[in-house]
């Protein structure tokens, strides 16, 4: 070795302080271990002492369990009023709350993008952790999967959820009968078009933003009030007008809608006209609709505006005849007195909102 070259040692082991996501987090080692405590059980703790076990144990209450899964794949990440990781725990309490549960505890499984900064991975944990606080749930056990740079698209998550739905309750399309009302919860459009809105890099007049949250509170607080709720939708892809097609065809009915009922933000509903949406089709995280007799509409409207999420709630319609197998079950009356029908979409207007 000549005196003018330099001895630089190496360090047989690998450097653990990662500011990306690399493709050893996933790969059930050292790092991977580090993730987990410095990431995820930093923000969700150990709340039923599993102490990181392949699942959870918990006893059962008196009641019928109900059990739900989604995944999100939302793109940005963070969007104005959330971001991919409140809309996760949103989402899956909400599912929970249409079949009547209390929703108690959660799963969270992500995929990991090579690439991706911990400290962005960070800020979803922990709004994840935050919006389970608000919403009293548990996030109780999860995974970690880590794909190769260029073939992820940042986070994906995948939650699910268990809730306990009280004894004497029992909520689905088949209990629709003719008659019923049909309540919606709140304005439709916001959550899509405050999406589109940072995807897009536009502007619009007026503040826009999601309409993400918990929905839960509010069911609780009918069912405890004795209100007779036949069916609950929570208003996700495809809007309002999916949902009641969704049920339509479930239930064997068909449904009359009135638009001038049906409350749009005047923002929405303008961003709505310069892009060629139509806000009964855009995506909500935050709205459901709810199908009651007629004698509990008065009670279950002032339930539903005592919740700030709820604050907007109305009568849009009712059931018609059951039994029916119409091609065309879900009729809107518009603001102009004619007729048209609400039909499921053969694409997409707005891809990978939620």
């Amino acid at each position: 070795m000549s005196n003018n070259q330099s001895f630089e040692p190496v360090c047989p082991l690998p450097i653990t302080e990662k500011k990306t996501v690399q493709l050893a987090h996933g790969g059930g080692g050292r790092l991977m271990q580090q993730l987990i405590r410095d990431v995820f059980v930093r923000s969700f703790g150990d709340p039923l002492s599993t102490h990181l076990h392949d699942g959870a144990t918990w006893p059962v209450a008196e009641g019928t369990l109900a059990f739900t899964t989604d995944s999100y794949v939302v793109q940005p990440l963070f969007f104005p009023g959330g971001d991919i990781g409140s809309l996760a725990v949103h989402g899956t309490v909400n599912d929970l709350a249409m079949c009547g549960a209390k929703p108690l505890w959660l799963s969270a499984g992500f995929i990991l993008e090579e690439g991706l900064a911990i400290e962005t991975l960070q800020r979803v944990v922990d709004s994840m952790a935050k919006v389970a606080k608000e919403a009293g749930v548990a996030i109780v056990t999860g995974d970690t999967k880590v794909v190769d740079k260029g073939k992820g698209d940042g986070i994906f998550i995948n939650t699910a959820g268990i809730g306990v739905v009280p004894p004497g309750v029992k909520i689905g399309p088949k209990q629709i009968v003719p008659g019923d009302a049909i309540l919606v919860s709140g304005d439709l459009g916001s959550h899509g078009v405050a999406v589109l809105s940072v995807r897009e890099g536009l502007s619009f007049a007026g503040n826009i933003v999601s309409d993400s949250a918990p929905l839960h509170r509010v069911v609780a607080d009918l069912i405890a009030a004795g209100i007779e709720i036949h069916c609950l939708r929570d208003l996700t892809r495809g809007g309002l007008a999916s949902a009641l097609n969704e049920i339509a065809s479930a239930s064997g009915t068909t449904l009359s809608i009135d638009e001038r009922a049906i409350a749009v933000q005047n923002e929405v509903q303008g961003a709505c006209e310069v892009l060629g949406l139509d806000p009964l089709y855009v995506a909500n995280e935050g709205r459901f609709v709810a199908f009651v007799p007629r004698a509990d509409v008065a009670r279950a409207l002032v339930i539903m505006r005592n919740h700030a999420v709820a604050r907007k709630a109305s009568l849009v319609g009712e059931v018609g005849s059951i039994g029916s197998r119409s091609s065309s079950p879900v009729v809107l009356k518009t603001v102009l007195g004619t007729h048209r029908i609400l039909d499921l979409l053969s694409g997409e207007q707005l891809p990978r909102i939620c």
